[in-house]
């Protein structure tokens, strides 16, 4: 089952709601643009490669429902519709990767028909080209784990964050399918313990023995020296540092202290090197998240929150980065990887 992809006898998105798991397994039905940003925005399809997944599908369901059958009435509706969609997520950088992959080939078509065909058959491809390039991800961030090693990984880069396989948990499966005997360290996570909820879960799916800890005892189990390597993913990387789930830089801080290599998984469309950490926005997600468990408070109501959904992890505490076209280690030849993009 895939986390994202298009039920042609319905002609409509499904996803894995994400917000149920691990209690229940449940494809979700999107039907128009406003529930699939509600879904985006409440986390019940989410990661990066799974959002540009959600760009691409999004524009050919868009698409599907604009009325006008006037080529500039329908080509400015689908516009503005398809800005609506990329502005659902401001930090990420795939899905208005997404968007624009699949509205700039199909506006290359001269009637509303062929514009709403060639959306799909984009949306389509760029899905499969997604289980492609993390098989790759996989393929290459493999040779770098040693049998018997454990991996620590936070938050979740598996399936779930993709359309399938995953970049940093695709990683550990391509090892594991190599024959490698690897165990995982998974940081719950918090504020939405999307490590206990998904990754755990996800693993343990795949019977790859996973054990899970808080977020505060990483530098416990490297002290330890329980850990090898970390792996994570990343929702977007500029020219100076790469950003991804908050709590991602206080592990690379930790790794770097100890000696650990800390590696970053991700494919090019998650590359953004036209910025600087300084241009990015960080998501400020709703404070309830911390304030509450469900509908239990664990703060007084109106306690003030700090709640970023990303943090920026720099470069130079970066072992490696693992992408479809292979690894990449310091110092990084940005506009080499630039043109790989191309």
């Amino acid at each position: 089952m895939r986390t994202i992809d298009w039920d042609q006898k319905k002609n409509c998105v499904t996803i894995i709601d994400q917000t149920l798991l691990p209690e229940k397994l449940a494809l979700l039905e999107i039907r128009d643009l406003q529930s699939l940003i509600e879904a985006i925005i409440t986390l019940r399809v989410r990661g990066a490669p799974a959002l540009g997944a959600a760009g691409g599908y999004g524009v050919a369901l868009i698409a599907r429902n604009i009325k006008a059958k006037d080529v500039p009435g329908f080509v400015k509706q689908l516009r503005a519709e398809a800005l609506k969609l990329k502005n659902a997520r401001p930090t990420a950088v795939n899905l208005s990767w997404g968007v624009e992959r699949v509205l700039d080939r199909a506006l290359d078509a001269d009637n509303v028909q062929d514009i709403r065909n060639i959306a799909l058959e984009e949306a389509k491809m760029l899905a499969e080209d997604d289980v492609q390039r993390c098989r790759e991800i996989g393929m290459h961030g493999a040779e770098l784990l040693k049998d018997g090693d454990t991996v620590l990984t936070h938050c979740n880069a598996g399936r779930l964050a993709c359309v399938d396989w995953g970049t940093a948990l695709g990683v550990i499966r391509s090892a594991v399918e190599a024959g490698k005997n690897i165990k995982v360290i998974s940081c719950e996570t918090r504020p939405l313990n999307q490590g206990s909820r998904l990754t755990a879960w996800e693993l343990a799916e795949d019977k790859i023995p996973v054990t899970l800890i808080a977020d505060d005892m990483a530098g416990y189990v490297m002290r330890k020296k329980l850990v090898d390597a970390v792996i994570v993913g990343a929702d977007r990387i500029v020219e100076d540092a790469v950003f991804n789930k908050i709590g991602t830089y206080t592990h690379s801080v930790l790794a770097k202290a100890h000696g650990i290599p800390f590696y970053v998984a991700a494919p090019l469309s998650t590359f953004d090197f036209r910025r600087k950490e300084a241009d990015v926005v960080i998501e400020e997600r709703d404070p309830d998240e911390l304030r509450k468990c469900g509908s239990r408070m664990l703060a007084p109501a109106g306690v003030p929150v700090l709640n970023p959904a990303f943090d920026a992890t720099p470069m130079e505490n970066v072992t490696a980065l693992i992408t479809e076209e292979g690894v990449f280690r310091p110092p990084f030849d940005f506009k080499a990887i630039e043109k790989l993009k191309m």
